[in-house]
């Protein structure tokens, strides 16, 4: 059976960039057997997650030939991109719509937040990997996934160098170190769940981000002197 990681570190930058140019452009995707491919594999990798699927697997669901799926897709590893790239995208589209609708810039802190881990957590194909693979998301995110660290935190990086420019935020502060650490807690927490607090619980989390996260808005706060 073929053997394909989540998300290869080869790659990860270049799909997590392609994934948030194509959020903020919306295409379209007019290949409905290319559409039908990527649901059944989808829907194949929810169910028995990434290792344990084969592309025959998928060309039975899709009730495709074995041969259109490697028209479309040349590996199972090409189908396990797209796969990924399609949920990545999803995500960001949903990030951007939720602090979207923020009116501070603290308030997009938050609801980033929380927007992020509700996304990943409640994601079929995501949640499944955490509670069948988690060695294998695991080192996705914090062993050999440094690069997708890298690009979360130049995404969140560029949104708060966003605020600064709207002079919604001091200028000041050291937008590459906040959005390290920011990304950094976002994915402790979805690697390594937490006994204290309830990741599902909204409120919660918006009640801990405005407490810890927002406040690293502000260079003042900092013990060390301002950039």
């Amino acid at each position: 059976m073929e053997q394909a990681p989540l998300v290869r570190s080869a790659n990860v930058e270049s799909l997590l960039d392609r994934a948030y140019h194509d959020a903020v452009e919306q295409p379209g995707d007019e290949d409905r057997t290319r559409t039908r491919l990527l649901d059944a594999a989808y829907e194949q990798f929810c169910r028995l997650g990434i290792q344990r699927s084969s592309m025959e697997d998928i060309a039975r669901r899709a009730q495709l030939s074995r041969i259109t799926v490697y028209r479309k897709f040349e590996s199972k590893d090409a189908l396990v991109d797209q796969v990924v790239l399609r949920e990545i995208r999803r995500y960001f589209t949903r990030f951007l719509d939720d602090i979207a609708r923020a009116d501070t810039a603290a308030d997009r802190v938050v609801a980033g937040f929380v927007s992020s881990l509700h996304a990943v957590r409640t994601n079929p194909l995501i949640g499944g990997l955490l509670e069948a693979e988690p060695t294998l998301l695991a080192g996705s995110v914090v062993g050999n996934g440094e690069e997708m660290l890298a690009t979360v935190r130049a995404f969140v990086a560029g949104q708060l160098r966003r605020e600064q420019q709207a002079g919604n935020i001091s200028r000041a502060l050291d937008t590459d170190l906040v959005a390290e650490m920011m990304v950094r807690i976002s994915a402790s927490f979805l690697t390594y769940p937490s006994r204290l607090v309830d990741l599902d619980d909204a409120a919660q989390l918006a009640r801990i981000a405005r407490r810890f996260l927002v406040p690293m808005l502000d260079p003042a706060d900092s013990s060390g002197p301002a950039a």
